[in-house]
């Protein structure tokens, strides 16, 4: 199985597990992605 396989295996476990629809992970995955830049851009910054 290769990397795009296994990962979209994996996402769809990950939806199942935790009730998500496709909308609500994208959402989840937007503001992961903002705190995450917001974090690194703190403290890069300094």
């Amino acid at each position: 199985m290769n990397f795009i396989e296994h990962h979209k295996v994996f996402i769809a476990w990950y939806k199942k597990k935790l009730g998500l629809s496709d909308y609500s992970l994208l959402w989840i995955c937007f503001f992961k992605g903002f705190f995450l830049a917001l974090v690194l851009e703190r403290v890069l910054a300094h």
